[in-house]
């Protein structure tokens, strides 16, 4: 060892002489610069107004660490600041102050890395650096194992700090789960249209300065020292809890953590982390867990927000709004368990839809409750001055104490009616796979026609859960359809049972277009489509609700799809004695392109919209004077034929249905082409309820007749007309 030493003694004094360095001049290039600021801890010392802090520091076993080198911000809470953290504690100085609350102190006092003002609002991204977009910062306090009893069980665990998301990562072992320290600076502020009020509405009685750290304010900010920057401050701030952590101890929230720790927490061992308590502490005891259901928007014991970037600050935060027991009490009694017997018996689905509801994965700040949504959609629906009773900035987000619950748009408007009734689970799987997200906006007004489970299933439709499938059975017997086949038809149902306004009457007579373009019509708290009316079966209304946007009507069966053409309608409209419709129908039979067998007509195609102008016998009659119809149904000749044709093609308007409702108007094609392939059209106006006429190409005008009109066929609607309307094919 000596002879290594010596050797070395002679390397670096050969070093100075063969480099012509003096002894001051290599003191002078290698010794601590003395305009270097001193360490924070000397720092502390000199200024003199910080004892006790330095007290802390002492006791924490923070001394040798903030003495030497390092690389921190210091949020330091001067000696004034102690003198009201000891008059609020009952204490007379530092000295009464435990180890472990000035761990809790000094530890979150530090943050990783050196921030002056200038560079504290920004975040640092794997793009770079994005300015004056952060809040939070990543401080040196952590908590540790936790004791709980657990199934009657004394156990020790640790949060959660991932969100359990969409994976099964909710934890990682190298994560200490740090808690973060938020601040507000006018350059955060101003850009997301931010003020003081929205600091103050959390610390009114420490308002915002400009600088704000917690709940103090920044009194002297950017000292430099040679290991960080300190910023002094006018409190002494303890770790804050996190929104888990502070549910848990608030006890007017009792019932709605209850929802969480019931159906939605779960305490895994880990093995990761009983190897690193081993290795910390020396005991060997099983560490276990708190995890989150991955149903939920996030997990509420997780420091670290989405960790989207492996970095010390955050641009963003959790926000939760818990209702008190009394509110959440009669919310559960009068919506939730109104079908239910107990919250065991409710769907897990439910749950995860009203907890989610009061969960934002962003920070809600008090002035942006409207602007600011959840998963669902829907911003906080309450009243910042009037509804929120707690007001909390938390280590991983903020808190929202209220005395409502959020009246979540799936249980408030026509969708939850069915959603929150067991007796429709079928009629909520339909809408849920096709219409949830239209029918559950409150910006739109519907009408619901629900059709319970059993009458579902009687008419044939049932739901595989084992093949996670539709089926359909005919009742009288059939071709059974399953998939895809199956949901298509029952989807058509579904769009048929939603109508596109709020109709909070069926006493009278009138007619309905629905979701899926179709119509149905209703008389005196009866209901029928095409389908059901081809059944011969009416369906009777037995019940109705009001929803937050709309109306829901309880019915007896389903609103079918018709089994019958078009043709087979106007055949059957025909047939009555007297009927109007008789002579016009006569010409669509004889005609070259009506398909006697199954009422098909030539360029009507399955799954467009279509509506058909029948003139009356004595528009026909005139019609057949003018030239524009031969008198006999069955010509012989190719032109009477054609101008049969032509004439029924003219009186069928293609790709819409249009009913005298006062709600369509203008130019329609129609199906009739011009000799050199030109289309035509027909021009509706629609005035007002049973108020429709229509202009032909010539200028000539025909009403529709509304006693004889709104005949209902596939996808289409039959009016008659009281006279023909006039063209020109060539």
């Amino acid at each position: 060892m000596r002879r290594i030493l010596q050797s070395a003694s002679v390397f670096i004094l050969s070093l100075v002489i063969l480099t012509g360095c003096s002894k001051k001049e290599f003191n002078e290039r290698y010794d601590r610069p003395e305009t270097l600021a001193d360490p924070i801890y000397q720092q502390l010392q000199q200024r003199g107004n910080f004892t006790s802090l330095l007290v802390c520091i002492e006791k924490a076993g923070y001394k040798d660490i903030l003495s030497k080198a390092g690389f921190w911000t210091m949020f330091a809470p001067n000696d004034a600041a102690f003198a009201a953290y000891f008059k609020e504690k009952g204490i007379s100085s530092a000295a009464d102050i435990d180890a472990a609350t000035a761990q809790k102190i000094v530890k979150y006092a530090l943050v990783f890395n050196a921030f002056k003002t200038d560079r504290l609002p920004d975040f640092q991204s794997s793009a770079g650096w994005m300015p004056n977009t952060a809040f939070k910062r990543r401080t040196a306090y952590y908590d540790g194992p936790q004791p709980i009893n657990y199934n009657g069980k004394d156990i020790l665990y640790l949060n959660s700090n991932r969100n359990n998301r969409g994976s099964t990562t909710y934890f990682s072992v190298t994560d200490n789960n740090n808690k973060y320290v938020p601040y507000l600076l006018d350059r955060f502020l101003a850009p997301k249209n931010l003020t003081s009020a929205d600091y103050n509405y959390f610390y009114n009685q420490n308002p915002y300065i400009g600088f704000n750290v917690a709940d103090a304010q920044v009194v002297n900010s950017n000292i430099i020292a040679e290991n960080g920057v300190i910023h002094e401050i006018n409190r002494v701030i303890l770790p804050l809890p996190n929104i888990d952590q502070y549910l848990a101890a608030t006890p007017q929230y009792s019932k709605f953590k209850s929802l969480f720790d019931s159906y939605m927490v779960s305490y895994l061992i880990s093995e990761a982390a009983t190897a690193k308590n081993l290795e910390n502490t020396g005991k060997q005891q099983d560490i276990y867990i708190k995890t989150y259901d991955a149903g939920l928007a996030y997990s509420p014991n997780n420091e670290n927000y989405l960790k989207l970037d492996d970095n010390d600050g955050q641009m963003e935060g959790y926000s939760m709004f818990a209702p008190t027991n009394d509110a959440l009490d009669a919310y559960i009694k009068n919506v939730l368990l109104e079908y239910y017997p107990s919250l065991d018996a409710l769907p897990k689905d439910i749950l995860f839809d009203f907890l989610n509801a009061h969960m934002f994965l962003t920070t809600v700040w008090p002035s942006k409750f409207a602007t600011t949504t959840n998963g669902q959609g829907q911003g906080a629906l309450f009243n910042s001055a009037t509804d929120v009773v707690d007001k909390k900035l938390l280590s991983n987000g903020v808190f929202y104490g209220t005395n409502k619950v959020q009246n979540a748009n799936v249980f408030s408007t026509v969708f939850g009616r069915a959603y929150l009734n067991p007796n429709y689970s079928l009629m909520t799987r339909a809408l849920t796979a096709s219409l949830k997200t239209n029918i559950i906006n409150t910006s739109f007004k519907y009408t619901l026609f629900l059709t319970s489970d059993a009458t579902i299933r009687a008419l044939g439709f049932t739901y595989d859960l084992d093949a996670n499938t539709w089926r359909y059975t005919p009742p009288g017997g059939g071709t059974a359809l399953s998939g895809s086949s199956a949901l298509d038809k029952l989807n058509r149902i579904i769009n048929t049972q939603v109508v596109r306004s709020d109709e909070q009457s069926l006493g009278g007579n009138g007619i309905l277009e629905t979701y899926g373009g179709e119509y149905i019509r209703y008389s005196n708290n009866t209901v029928y489509s095409a389908g059901t009316r081809d059944a011969g079966v009416t369906l009777n209304v037995t019940g109705t609700r009001k929803a937050e946007n709309g109306t829901v009507y309880f019915i007896d069966g389903l609103l079918s799809e018709p089994s019958l053409s078009v043709g087979k309608h106007l055949e059957a409209l025909a047939a009555p004695a007297g009927s109007n419709y008789k002579k016009f129908v006569d010409y669509v039979k004889n005609s070259t392109i009506y398909n006697t067998s199954n009422g098909e007509i030539l360029g009507i195609t399955a799954g467009s919209f279509y509506t058909v102008l029948a003139p009356t016998n004595a528009a026909i009659d005139a019609a057949v004077a003018q030239g524009y119809l031969p008198a006999s149904i069955t010509p012989t000749d190719q032109p009477g034929k054609d101008k049969v044709a032509n004439f029924i093609r003219y009186h069928i308007i293609q790709k819409a249905t249009i009913v005298p409702d006062g709600k369509k108007d203008g130019g329609y094609l129609t199906l009739l082409q011009r000799s050199n392939g030109d289309p035509t059209s027909v021009t509706v106006t629609n005035v007002g309820v049973n108020n429709m006429q229509v202009k032909d190409m010539l200028g000539g005008s025909a009403s529709v007749v509304p006693a004889s009109s709104n005949n209902l066929s596939n996808r289409t609607v039959i009016h008659l007309l009281n006279t023909f309307l006039k063209f020109n094919a060539n």
